[in-house]
């Protein structure tokens, strides 16, 4: 697949072919979706916890003797149907970690990058050093580039693209990642996506 290369000015400087194994893969949906579902469940903290009629307390002897009040018999007030009692099948600390082989996890990158070629969302660039650390100067570049899109700005590292991260840090629907955190999450979320050629050759790296 050939697509322009173009400046921070939104000029065509040259052209550059994306490999089809990636960007022209087979898109298969419900990869892609067990490969979110996957990230979202593996973000989730699972510290959420609920006390047992064993943990509150109280309750330490039966609230009346068993036979002849005329009221039903109970052994403590801290069994669940009393106020203040424990619970029954509440949450209590777990992990909600699911596998997927790494090989799925790329099939399902290629999946969501082949989507957005398809759909012309894959913007690359020469480069993006900025002559000056601005979020002005920067909100300019992105809107001559996706206009009002949502955008996913990909670097090859942090090091070299301080300028960039800091400039991008107040606007609102766009995100700076690293090419190497490359996730199907922010794949899907954001509209546009921004490839400097270095960012590209990271991606190639480990999904070509």
């Amino acid at each position: 697949m050939q697509v322009d290369v173009l400046n921070i000015e939104g000029k065509k400087v040259k052209t550059v072919e994306l490999p089809a194994g990636i960007f022209e893969a087979p898109i298969n949906v419900n990869l892609m979706h067990q490969a979110f579902v996957r990230q979202l469940a593996n973000a989730r903290l699972g510290t959420h916890d609920t006390k047992t009629r064993h943990e509150v307390a109280g309750g330490g002897r039966k609230p009346w003797r068993q036979k002849g009040t005329g009221r039903a018999r109970q052994g403590s007030i801290r069994a669940a149907q009393w106020k203040g009692g424990g619970g029954i099948f509440t949450p209590h600390p777990r992990s909600y970690e699911q596998a997927m082989p790494r090989k799925m996890r790329r099939a399902a990158l290629r999946s969501a990058l082949s989507v957005k070629a398809a759909e012309n969302s894959i913007i690359v660039v020469d480069n993006l050093s900025l002559p000056e650390v601005k979020t002005k100067f920067m909100a300019g570049v992105l809107n001559t580039l996706v206009g009002s899109d949502s955008v996913l700005v990909l670097i090859p590292d942090k090091t070299n693209f301080e300028d960039v991260i800091r400039s991008t840090s107040n606007l609102p629907e766009t995100k700076v990642l690293m090419a190497s955190y490359l996730n199907i999450r922010d794949l899907l979320k954001y509209q546009k996506i921004i490839f400097p050629l270095a960012s590209l050759d990271v991606v190639l790296g480990y999904l070509g």
